[in-house]
């Protein structure tokens, strides 16, 4: 059986706050680390990992594959390299000499490539699971995990795919869309709306809040009536800055991009796309239409 390795070195690539504080490989997708995902797949694929670098193929890490794309690599001896359109080589074999231009599979590159590879996670999960109990008057339309220790209280209303992790405590009155990925110990409180968006652990979006197609790191608090705009009004695709330019995400709806132990004020107003660096905080009624760095 071919063995397969991913490399330590390249990790953090994308410019953004969530992987200031951490390497892109331990990012949580559908609350399973990037990594973990990708050695699931290539194991799936019919490969074994190996302990350094002499392995038969080579796995770019940031790396997202789709199943499909894997296996027609994997299974065709003469493919020497898996590219996208960037030019960027997700995998690359030992031997063999063709090039398998790959049109599924992707480099999460910026902070939006990680809404994206959060939905085909939660999408190809086979089974979702309920460890805790839930107040009667849950409603879902859709695929729910919930873990250990967790208390979803009354008026819960759950549509789509949505993963809660350990000890965390939601609701009264929250609606919940998928693909959502709520991490350990989160708090979503009372008449909080949350779509298509990653929460990690220790995160707090207590009150009356809307957070859409949007990412919030670890012990991020976002204060009563915290709202993320996520949808221009001619419809277009969003930009986003980057190292001082601005980026064509290609993304319709995109909210906030938000470091690891931000805090807002009440009623502040992120638009479209916008970055918060960790530890970064806004005031009262803020209108953040700029990122706002360390």
């Amino acid at each position: 059986m071919a063995t397969f390795h991913i490399p330590a070195s390249g990790e953090s690539v994308g410019c953004h706050p969530l992987t200031l504080t951490r390497s892109l490989a331990d990012f949580p997708l559908a609350n399973i680390t990037l990594r973990r995902h990708q050695q699931a797949a290539l194991i799936a694929a019919g490969l074994t990992e190996a302990a350094g670098a002499d392995a038969d193929f080579v796995v770019h890490p940031a790396a997202w594959f789709a199943s499909a794309e894997l296996a027609t690599f994997v299974a065709e001896p003469s493919y020497g390299t898996m590219t996208i359109g960037e030019g960027i080589i997700l995998l690359t074999r030992k031997v063999g000499t063709r090039e398998l231009r790959a049109t599924q599979s992707f480099a999460i590159t910026y902070s939006w490539d990680l809404l994206r590879a959060n939905v085909e996670a939660m999408t190809a999960r086979k089974s979702y699971a309920q460890e805790s109990g839930a107040h009667a008057s849950l409603y879902v339309d859709g695929r729910l995990q919930v873990g250990k220790g967790t208390k979803i209280l009354p008026g819960v209303v759950i549509e789509g795919d949505v993963i809660i992790g350990d000890n965390c405590k939601v609701g009264p009155n929250c609606y919940i869309r998928g693909s959502t990925a709520i991490g350990d110990k989160c708090h979503v409180g009372q008449a909080v709306e949350i779509k298509n968006s990653i929460l990690l652990p220790g995160t707090n979006v207590g009150h009356l809040s809307y957070l859409g197609d949007s990412i919030l790191g670890e012990k991020v608090n976002f204060g009563a009536g915290t709202i993320t705009s996520n949808l221009r009004h001619d419809g277009g695709p969003h930009r986003s800055p980057v190292e001082g330019m601005m980026v064509d995400t290609g993304r319709r709806k995109l909210g906030a991009i938000v470091g690891d132990g931000v805090h807002t004020g009440i009623h502040t107003s992120i638009y479209p796309g916008r970055k918060l660096w960790p530890k970064t905080s806004t005031l009262p009624g803020a209108i953040v239409d700029k990122d706002i760095l360390a």
